[in-house]
């Protein structure tokens, strides 16, 4: 799949990701193999792998394959894979907007925003899905009817670390365990992916966009979604955490007449298309500010 620019340009897909995923789910026994690999014995195996001084030999083919930047990050020789892949950015590569009216990326990623009502369906891409059953909490979810759902995607060329969006008090995190599963578009017409995927999700009393929640789903070969903190006082663009070995997704919500959304990630999104952002640029404005 490729993606719009916020200039509107079409970006083309590099990763290749897509095109194998397409080409494994397409037959049965591709199914059944990733259907093994994301069983959780297989998946804390990679992650212990990934762990290690051996790992580090996929890390120069990794780059060259993904068309990674180096120049963006931090010069360091890295002692294991994850290591590298939750590589920190140099100090200013993503500037983070403080004007407290603007609603920020809390990651790198290709974003959809669909609006919320709980008597129809959330599709993302092929598979169609609800706010209840993401958050297992049909109250909660009520309350974000008439809102926003704002679904980030992160490719594995993508920076890794995610951060708060607005100043405000951090609630408890809420961990729904799930069987791990690549959440790249490509097989979405062969399985139901948030029915499948690990979670980890907070409500942020945030101090420019009432209440949202912020959750973190993790893919095949991230069982480890490392959030930092528990209750706590935040502040934008502060780090919140980070994804370990895979491609990722963030998922915002967002109460009805807090929060307009850019326009061109409506219309983008109106059409099916994926708008690609970084870690704390704008993607929305508050309507009372």
């Amino acid at each position: 799949m490729d993606y719009m620019d916020r200039e509107g340009k079409r970006i083309k897909n590099t990763t290749g990701q897509d095109k194998f995923l397409n080409a494994v789910y397409s037959n049965v026994c591709g199914r059944f193999l990733m259907k093994m690999l994301a069983l959780p014995v297989v998946s804390r195996s990679v992650g212990c792998f990934m762990d290690i001084w051996p790992s580090t030999f996929l890390i120069s083919r990794f780059i060259r394959k993904n068309h990674i930047r180096m120049s963006e990050y931090e010069p360091k020789k890295y002692r294991s894979f994850n290591e590298f892949f939750t590589r920190r950015l140099k100090e200013g590569a993503r500037p983070i907007d403080q004007e407290p009216s603007h609603l920020i990326a809390p990651c790198d990623g290709a974003v959809m925003a669909y609006p919320i009502d709980l008597r129809t369906k959330i599709y993302i891409k092929h598979s169609v899905y609800t706010v209840a059953s993401m958050l297992q909490n049909y109250e909660l979810a009520a309350e974000y009817v008439g809102g926003y759902c704002i679904v980030l995607r992160l490719s594995v060329d993508n920076y890794h670390r995610y951060c708060y969006v607005d100043t405000g008090v951090k609630g408890r995190n809420h961990s729904i365990p799930g069987i791990l599963h690549t959440v790249n578009p490509a097989v979405l017409d062969h399985i139901k992916i948030y029915k499948e995927n690990a979670r980890s999700y907070c409500v942020i009393d945030t101090k420019n966009f009432g209440k949202i929640v912020q959750m973190e789903v993790g893919a095949m070969c991230v069982g480890r979604i490392r959030n930092y903190h528990r209750k706590a006082m935040i502040r934008r663009g502060q780090e919140k955490g980070r994804f370990e070995y895979g491609g990722s997704t963030i998922v915002l919500f967002i109460r009805r007449d807090y929060v307009a959304i850019d326009n061109d990630i409506l219309r983008n999104s109106a059409n099916g298309v994926e708008t690609k952002v970084k870690l704390g640029e704008r993607i929305g404005k508050a309507l009372f500010s």
